[in-house]
């Protein structure tokens, strides 16, 4: 059974009360129990981690690269900025998923731009909570296929 890490990022803990017009009225743990749902359909053993911390989140992925077959994040504002989280997905040679609750490109300027996007498999942004499930079903076609990424 492939293992997969879906990782939340800052403010994501705060889901069902932050902004709801834009990141709708699912609680944090509703979202997250529809993930382990969905990833056990798609015969995933399933980690969630969240944490509003950059290097936490780095911490993370680093472990990850020998526990994991592959990850779902969404990196929250670390999306438009964090080199070092990008850095990191770039060392752990496992497949990355970018995924947002929001579409990040009809929104403000500065939240189109993805540091991550280039060393991340798939960006999949304006699905609500099933851009996870969407980012589960491209690491379940990559593994399908037998990609290598060393």
């Amino acid at each position: 059974m492939k293992k997969v890490l879906v990782i939340h990022g800052p403010n994501l803990n705060l889901l069902g009360e932050r902004e709801p017009g834009i990141y709708g009225t699912d609680s944090f743990d509703n979202i997250n129990n529809e993930i382990m749902q969905n990833a056990k359909k798609r015969g995933f053993d399933c980690e969630i981690f969240q944490s509003n911390h950059e290097g936490a989140i780095i911490d993370k992925l680093h472990e990850a690269r020998k526990v994991f077959d592959g990850i779902v994040i969404n990196a929250g504002a670390y999306t438009h900025y964090s080199y070092a989280i990008r850095d990191a997905i770039s060392a752990i040679k496992i497949p990355v998923v970018e995924v947002h609750l929001s579409d990040i490109h009809s929104r403000e300027g500065f939240r189109s731009q993805s540091v991550i996007k280039d060393v991340c498999i798939a960006q999949i942004s304006g699905y609500g909570k099933k851009s996870y499930f969407l980012g589960l079903d491209e690491l379940k076609a990559v593994f399908e296929k037998g990609d290598q990424f060393d």
